[in-house]
């Protein structure tokens, strides 16, 4: 399988006889990642874009102020559109971008979505149907047939894939197509797999969502999100909405972003060929009742042999790995999700979820090895609950 999942080139035999000058090739994702939103090559010009620390400009402009937009705004912006193929509003974090676009749901409509997900966009999900906001019907997204059925009457497809933390896997062509049919928007979280690795608007999505504070920024120093449509009028009626509410990327967020931005297809090619040799030396290991992997991306679910007990201590038997929410930075965390009470109790209570980093994956393995080899030879200690009220990530 190529890199990221993108096609491989053709052979030299098999390409046109008559090709396109090089500067009339579309560049490719690792390319436009590096490249994209950077401004014009003048003579003493900086290379990147810089930091415009402004809440208040000039009046005559089209700026006016610093809740409708700022220029390393705009560079992220323009950096994640080219790589997802679509117009992209940065927000302040990625629930704020849920929240965005679930606040143009009419009232009372109709809302499908996985019964797995981003455990704040199922809270923010079920807070609406709560307040009479909105109906929720939560599907498997496996089942494909079953999120088709769903989706008749619906305003809103909200899809997920690979889904968190369960890692299930949508068919999204069929989905999005008949989504379509019955008349439904259709948004695709984009988290895990980033757009190297699945555009969802090139397969029809009419929205893309990601918490940048992941893969995309991808030094666990930044909360971001971000919105992308290929649609004029949906993207300016999503940047009114933000405006109008007022959830806006900070100047630092944002170019922080950018700059990891331009690391992703090296890092995510590390951490997913990382990703890959630790799945295969997970199944053969006795303390693992069973590893979900999708087949790309860098994040891992094994649930342990043990359940619950078992899960809570591994997390904290590690050295290099990190007990930790959150995921997609350079170092390795991971967690047991139902230790959040807001986790699904679909999930199982001995699952961990592993967000992979880019460090040596032999290093990786004789510490979570270590850790695991210690489970099979001792009585595991108490299982720990967090709190969270209003979910994990």
């Amino acid at each position: 399988m190529p890199a990221f999942g993108f096609p491989a080139d053709p052979p030299a035999s098999d390409r046109p006889t008559t090709e396109l000058p090089a500067s009339a090739r579309p560049l490719r994702p690792g390319t436009v990642a590096v490249t994209a939103g950077r401004p014009p090559h003048l003579p003493d010009s900086p290379l990147n874009v810089p930091l415009t620390m402004a809440s208040t400009y000039v009046a005559g402009g089209d700026l006016e102020y610093g809740r409708y937009g700022n220029p390393t705004w705009s560079a992220f912006e323009e950096a994640l559109g080219a790589l997802e193929g679509g117009r992209c509003l940065a927000f302040s974090s990625g629930l704020a971008a849920v929240a965005t676009v679930l606040d143009l749901v009419g009232q009372g409509r109709k809302v499908v979505a996985p019964r797995h997900a981003y455990n704040g966009s199922v809270m923010q999900l079920a807070d609406l149907e709560a307040r009479g906001r909105i109906t929720v019907h939560l599907v498997d997204i496996e089942d494909t047939a079953a999120v088709i059925a769903a989706c008749e009457d619906a305003a809103l497809v909200w899809l997920e894939s690979p889904t968190n933390p369960a890692l299930e896997v949508a068919d999204l062509v069929p989905i999005i197509a008949s989504a379509h049919e019955a008349g439904a928007y259709v948004v695709v979280d984009n988290t895990f797999a980033t757009p190297l690795l699945q555009q969802p608007l090139a397969l029809g999505a009419d929205l893309v969502v990601h918490s940048a504070t992941k893969f995309i920024a991808g030094h666990s120093d930044v909360l971001l999100g971000a919105v992308l449509t290929s649609d004029d009028e949906l993207a300016a009626v999503l940047r009114k909405r933000r405006e109008l509410l007022g959830a806006v990327p900070g100047t630092l967020e944002a170019w922080l972003a950018l700059r990891g931005l331009r690391t992703l297809h090296v890092r995510l090619e590390r951490a997913q060929a990382n990703a890959q040799e630790l799945v295969r030396r997970l199944g053969g290991h006795a303390a693992v009742g069973e590893v979900r992997y999708p087949g790309f991306g860098a994040i891992v679910s094994v649930v342990l042999a043990q359940g619950a007990l078992a899960a809570d201590l591994l997390t904290h038997k590690t050295s290099l790995w990190v007990h930790a929410t959150s995921l997609g930075g350079v170092e390795s965390t991971f967690e047991r999700r139902r230790r959040w009470k807001s986790e699904p109790a679909t999930i199982p209570e001995g699952l961990v979820r592993m967000s992979v980093g880019i460090e040596d994956v032999d290093d990786l393995w004789d510490d979570l090895a270590g850790a695991l080899d210690d489970l099979t030879g001792e009585p595991p200690a108490p299982a720990v609950e967090a709190p969270g009220p209003l979910g994990s990530p």
